[in-house]
């Protein structure tokens, strides 16, 4: 009886053994049918490891906080030059009423400012002060405004809009002085409403120079350079340094080149979040009118293009990265990398500019290299339509996939051959071989 026990006891113990060595291998074999098992292993180390080295490195944690305080800048800034506006200095030629003063103090409340009146003996001496800057304009006689240079009605400065303001609420003065109307009559008046306008067509809306997108395209191009240069840096580093061999000895070369751009990515695109969500609320704090009127559209776009560039230029980076071998090797293999991201920059920055895209720059928004860059500004201008922005991204993840399997031939041929730069010819000749 107790022998039997015994071994009843060491045939659970040998089954549940079997079954606990069993279960991760079941696990595993599960996991890799399901597709997760490139991150849950090789992939997902590779890239937390690309994402601890980063974050822990002075380069992140200076750039960002540099970024930061350029983004500050540009937003309090030009609130804190508006909030301490100089006074608009009125010469006044002549006798002024109490009406007419009271008229250009409001001109000046309308556009934020404030007014200093100067007397002055007569038109000449008005003249005078205006060519030296004594004052800003003179009020002649009550009939005439003067200033030394000419305003278009274009203008948007806070001077100009208080003379073309305040030439208009002289002008009503005036108009109500010379009717003789009542108090009561001018008051009715004074508070009168423009009539609202309807046209019988619908059109779009006549739009400035987008200023969201060209924050935009710059804060794309200027992370694209960064973290495009980490990838080519960071393989030519293990290429150089023979770490690589270690690395291919227990990772597929597919897999820690996924890693690598995958784990450079997080960190490109928590970088691109913090910078964002700063500048929304900072600028909400201090009530700032540089991002006024920002679209949820062009946010996401930005965004948007943000991933797909970096999902493109990641991977010819790290191809070019496999190529090097010595820092000055670098250098001349950044410069051609450069070249497109440099031009879709200007172009895109031409372009937000005038704010009449040409067709050309309309094709430039179909061709991944420069996609990421004119898209953008395509949808700050509204010249682009939902299909048309699809079929663009759709261009470019091809191409991507396209470009990912390019590179890592080159990568798997290349990384491991040392002695000088391997050339792109040298790399095809023996995939051909």
């Amino acid at each position: 009886m107790s022998g039997g026990l015994i071994a009843a006891v060491v045939a659970v113990f040998l089954i549940l053994r079997l079954w606990r060595r069993r279960r991760p291998r079941v696990a595993r074999e599960r996991q890799a049918r399901s597709g997760l098992g490139w991150l849950s292993s090789d992939v997902g180390l590779v890239a937390a490891r690309e994402v601890r080295e980063r974050v822990r490195g002075k380069i992140f944690r200076v750039g960002t906080l540099l970024i930061l305080a350029v983004v500050a800048a540009a937003i309090v800034i030009p609130r804190l030059d508006h909030g301490t506006a100089q006074p608009q200095r009125v010469g006044v030629v002549g006798a002024l009423s109490a009406s007419l003063r009271a008229a250009v103090v409001t001109s000046a409340e309308s556009v934020g400012t404030t007014v200093d009146f100067v007397p002055e003996a007569d038109e000449a001496a008005a003249h005078a002060s205006l060519r030296s800057g004594r004052i800003d304009l003179a009020i002649v006689d009550a009939r005439e405004i003067v200033v030394d240079q000419p305003i278009g009605t274009a203008e948007t400065s806070t001077a100009a809009e208080f003379v073309l303001s305040t030439s208009k609420q002289l002008g009503v003065v005036e108009a109500v002085e010379a009717a003789r109307l009542t108090p009561a009559q001018s008051s009715v008046l004074a508070g009168a409403k423009a009539l609202p306008v309807h046209s019988l067509q619908p059109g779009k809306a006549s739009r400035a120079t987008p200023t969201t997108s060209v924050i935009g395209i710059i804060l794309i191009f200027v992370m694209l350079s960064q973290y495009n240069t980490w990838i080519l840096m960071g393989v030519m580093e293990e290429k150089s340094s023979r770490v690589i061999e270690v690395l291919l000895a227990a990772v597929l070369p597919i897999r820690l080149l996924t890693g690598k751009v995958l784990g450079i990515g997080l960190v490109a695109f928590a970088q691109a979040a913090v910078i964002v969500v700063f500048a929304l609320v900072l600028a909400e704090v201090v009530g700032s009118d540089l991002l006024h009127g920002t679209a949820p559209v062009e946010l996401a776009s930005t965004l948007a293009w943000l991933v797909l560039g970096y999902s493109f230029y990641c991977w010819v980076y790290a191809a070019a990265g496999s190529l090097a071998e010595r820092q000055d090797q670098i250098q001349t293999l950044a410069l051609p990398l450069s070249l497109p991201m440099i031009f879709g920059y200007v172009m895109a920055l031409t372009a937000a500019s005038s704010g009449t895209p040409s067709a050309f720059f309309k094709v430039l928004a179909y061709l991944p290299p420069t996609a990421p860059f004119a898209m953008p500004v395509l949808v700050g201008l509204g010249a682009v339509t939902w299909w048309e922005f699809l079929a663009s991204a759709a261009i470019s993840i091809v191409c991507t996939a396209g470009m990912a399997r390019l590179a890592t031939g080159i990568y798997r041929r290349a990384i491991l051959r040392t002695g000088g730069r391997v050339k792109l010819r040298e790399v095809f000749a023996r995939a051909a071989g």
